[in-house]
């Protein structure tokens, strides 16, 4: 009995190990064809975000960094021809849509989309609730959402009347990438990609933005941010920076390899 027990401890501990070293996010020879340019765009990207850690993605347009974003999301017409998607150790490919959001996958879009005639209080607090029934936890009522949601909101700057706009409608893009951040917030995640959310933001909007994301930086959550540009990476300070070209990643190094192509681009990259 002694050493069946001894046995057992041994293999629990080894399978903690194990769950302990799991990257949060693991890519493995990804391979994604997009319907619309009618070829492969990634060709073998390979990638292991650990939980607590920041990874920025760079490159040149058309190097694919979008459509990881798109691919990995679930979006239609990005179509994942070869290769493994891990979440928490969760094959993604075996998820829908709708399946890997409520996994735990957040996607900020770069150009996100309006919905008229959707009541942005609505929208998020169904979404809220969605996922805290995905989790097991009680749906949140009115008083109890709006609460939440407003505090949030202050963080961020963001006035109350926006709850009764629709979606994005009429939003400037500011306050379009301050909402992404928002429902980021509220939906807590277990890992986020943000795809490019510094476009089109003046340096008092790239601020909050950066703040808003540093405030969610957990041991327990990881960061893809896809960007072209330093001047982000200089608030959020990740962890990790990789150059991905021609569908591949071709470089990785910290945080010193974004100041290198700020100076030099990726011609002078060796």
């Amino acid at each position: 009995m002694c050493r069946t027990l001894f046995y057992f401890n041994q293999l629990r501990n080894t399978l903690n190990d194990k769950v302990k070293t799991m990257p949060l996010l693991h890519l493995q020879n990804l391979h994604v064809t997009v319907e619309e340019a009618k070829k492969p765009i990634l060709k073998g990207l390979t990638l292991a975000v650990n939980a607590g850690e920041v990874h920025a993605i760079m490159g040149p347009n058309g190097a694919g960094k979008s459509t990881l974003g798109y691919a990995l999301a679930g979006r239609d017409g990005y179509t994942i021809t070869h290769g493994q998607a891990t979440l928490n150790g969760t094959n993604l490919l075996e998820l829908e849509a709708d399946e890997r959001a409520r996994s735990g996958l957040f996607l900020a879009f770069q150009y996100p989309v309006e919905l008229p005639g959707v009541n942005t209080a609505q929208f998020l607090r169904t979404t809220v609730n969605a996922h805290r029934t995905a989790r097991g936890l009680p749906e949140l009522n009115a008083l109890e959402f709006l609460k939440t949601c407003r505090s949030e909101m202050h963080k961020l700057n963001i006035a109350e009347d926006f709850l009764t706009r629709n979606v994005n409608v009429g939003f400037s893009g500011g306050e379009k990438k301050r909402f992404e951040v928002l429902q980021m917030a509220l939906l807590e995640p277990t890992l986020a990609i943000l795809d490019e959310t510094d476009s089109g933001l003046d340096i008092d909007a790239l601020k909050t933005v950066a703040e808003g994301v540093n405030r969610l930086r957990s041991p327990v959550r990881g960061f893809v941010v896809i960007t072209h540009y330093q001047r982000l990476l200089e608030y959020l300070k990740p962890t990790h920076v990789h150059v991905l070209q021609n569908g591949q990643i071709t470089k990785s190094g910290g945080p010193e390899l974004a100041q290198k192509l700020e100076k030099s681009g990726y011609e002078g990259l060796h």
